[in-house]
């Protein structure tokens, strides 16, 4: 298995979905981990089943004071941050761009591409001392598109634009930048939105029949390649949007 320890991962939007799959991923493999998350409830159900090894922070990456502090959470309590992991995103509402609202779209730039805006204002001397790496979560929306999703599909192109950038930036400093790119996954997010449709049996097979392995997969296929990007083994991988579709983007399929 491949081991990340001794290794400090800083983990936002960590308390559910890919991301919870990712902290639990990180700390089977050896690392600490400090989560940030807004949902209070979540986190601390998390925080309870990984330990008090680990750290949660609440707190909106919206917000700059949040981000800040929460860094500096990190640093007080374990020394350093050898990785940050940009994870926390929305991606409501499900809207041609001409029916989004102004509000929605700020909102979805605000968390999706914004929020790396900060982490790495405050985070990068860390990982500048460190070595370390940053890992963002992408999806291959941002490069296939997809429909009836405008600003969701802008922010995650913006995020794997964003990633090939800070990987070129910060490359002089022994820093790599990577972004993961899943297709469909099955969240809490996802489950509620098929459930909501007016055929949902027909919706689970449709993400299922995306994927040309043939099912759309749990969070912790994501989480699998993510603890690999972030460790050693990938140390001379860099500016890689790598995707983890089960084939999603490969063609037609009878």
């Amino acid at each position: 298995m491949t081991s990340l320890a001794h290794k400090v991962i800083f983990l936002t939007g960590g308390a559910s979905g890919i991301g919870e799959a990712c902290a639990e991923a990180y700390v089977k493999a050896g690392a600490r981990v400090l989560v940030m998350d807004k949902n209070e409830t979540s986190l601390n159900q998390l925080m309870s089943r990984l330990g008090n090894e680990h750290a949660g922070f609440v707190g909106d990456v919206q917000q700059e004071a949040d981000v800040k502090s929460a860094v500096e959470t990190a640093l007080a309590r374990f020394g350093k941050i050898d990785v940050i992991h940009n994870n926390a995103g929305i991606a409501s509402p499900s809207k041609p761009l001409d029916q989004t609202t102004e509000n929605e779209w700020d909102s979805l730039f605000s968390i999706n591409l914004k929020s790396v805006y900060w982490t790495t204002r405050y985070g990068i001397e860390a990982l500048k001392a460190t070595k370390g790496c940053i890992l963002n979560t992408s999806s291959m929306v941002g490069t296939m598109g997809q429909e009836n999703h405008a600003a969701y599909v802008a922010t995650k192109g913006g995020m794997s634009a964003l990633t090939k950038a800070m990987a070129l930036d910060y490359a002089s400093f022994g820093i790599r930048v990577n972004a993961i790119c899943p297709a469909g996954v099955w969240t809490p997010m996802l489950r509620e939105w098929a459930t909501q449709q007016p055929n949902p049996v027909a919706i689970e097979n449709y993400l299922d029949n995306i994927h040309t392995l043939g099912y759309c997969p749990e969070g912790d296929v994501i989480a699998d390649v993510a603890v690999f990007l972030v460790s050693e083994a990938a140390r001379f991988v860099t500016g890689c949007i790598m995707p983890v579709s089960g084939g999603a983007e490969l063609g037609y399929k009878k």
